[in-house]
């Protein structure tokens, strides 16, 4: 069989932020990127990111990036409520397209950019990191492969200090478009839905609370609620992302069950395993916090920088994209319609909880909207 030869990688990166950053830094070391652009609004951290990553060009208007002949692909790295527009114009070039979660912080809008990728054909993924982590590859395979019979129940709780919170709410006009479901909760819920991909959730009933971040941001604290599926299975999630800056995890800890007919699986992803306590301020994770002297390393999501260069799942999961376009290669990275899903999901969680009902799933930007609207009239 005659080897295919590469392809090479023209690559646009709209939005120089923390991941920008790291995405950038891997593909400048991929064989077949001969070409990286930069569309960063803010003109010091442009300079800086195109120097780390040795931008090609550099531009404030990611559509003057878009129209450069040398670019095949892009990374859409922006804040989540602004993906929709570069989404879109990258649509229109018909460029492949790496997403950070999530398509967009609406169903509305989330719909209308799904619709555009299918429309168009054009290979669009989705970060959802987790799924790059050696512990969620073998959870994966072991409910793949029926060693724990058909699943019954998943239950998974996520704990995380409240800077990712303060971060997001700080960073939006618009704090009913934020939640930790739809911001975090998310990756855990992709991991189950990954692994019972074969059921059909059809119901949701979900509750909040605001206690702490309320009255700082008008923010959601935490949700739990339980997804039926078709079949009479469950998923029970939860999540808080308003603990104390203090909570020595980065970012995540989280449990997560498996119940099947045949077996159990448990997997411990807290991080307890390795804790650094240190007289030293913290200067890595989501956002360094001088207040933080104790971490669970390994906690920050994508990975961990050692001797000089970022180790872990966003390394592997944006090499991995890499190779997919340069090779043609089948990856297990999230599609948008996977992807869109979630952020249904997400959503549905959130209306759940606002309308203090059970829901039926799916639901659509529409649905949303004429039920809150009808509980208001109530």
């Amino acid at each position: 069989m005659a080897k295919r030869s590469a392809k090479r990688i023209g690559l646009a990166i709209v939005g120089g932020g923390r991941v920008g950053l790291i995405r950038g830094e891997i593909a400048a070391r991929h064989p077949q990127v001969d070409f990286i652009g930069l569309a960063e609004i803010k003109p010091d951290r442009a300079r800086e990111v195109a120097e780390k990553i040795g931008a090609d060009f550099v531009t404030s208007d990611y559509r003057e990036l878009f129209a450069r002949p040398e670019v095949t692909a892009a990374i859409i790295s922006t804040d989540e409520h602004l993906h929709v527009d570069p989404i879109l114009a990258a649509v229109e070039r018909r460029l492949s397209l790496f997403i950070e979660k999530p398509l967009a912080t609406e169903l509305t809008e989330s719909e209308r950019v799904l619709k555009a990728i299918q429309s168009s054909g054009v290979d669009a993924v989705v970060g959802y990191t987790q799924r790059f982590r050696r512990r969620w590859l073998a959870a994966k395979e072991k409910v793949r492969t029926g060693q724990l019979g058909d699943v019954t129940l998943v239950t998974s709780r996520a704990f995380m200090n409240r800077l990712v919170a303060l971060d997001n709410y700080q960073r939006t006009d618009d704090p009913g478009e934020i939640s930790p479901m739809v911001i975090s909760g998310t990756h855990a819920l992709d991991i189950v839905m990954w692994m019972m991909e074969a059921k059909r959730p059809v119901e949701i009933y979900a509750r909040s609370i605001a206690k702490a971040l309320g009255p700082i941001c008008n923010g959601i604290d935490a949700t739990a609620g339980t997804i039926t599926f078709e079949d009479g299975s469950l998923y029970h999630a939860s999540i808080s992302w308003a603990l104390p800056v203090v909570w020595p995890a980065a970012v995540y800890s989280l449990d997560v069950g498996i119940v099947g007919t045949e077996g159990v699986l448990t997997i411990d992803d807290t991080h307890r395993d390795i804790v650094l306590a240190t007289t030293h301020s913290q200067g890595e994770g989501y956002a360094p916090d001088a207040t933080r002297r104790v971490d669970f390393l390994g906690s920050y999501p994508p990975g961990d920088i050692a001797l000089g260069e970022l180790r872990g799942p966003m390394r592997d999961e944006t090499e991995a994209w890499l190779n997919r376009l340069s090779m043609d290669l089948t990856t297990q990275h999230a599609t948008a319609a996977e992807a869109h899903d979630r952020l249904m999901l997400t959503k549905a969680f959130d209306l759940s909880a606002r309308l203090k009902r059970a829901i039926s799933l799916p639901i659509t930007a529409s649905d949303e909207k004429q039920r809150v609207r009808r509980v208001a009239a109530e």
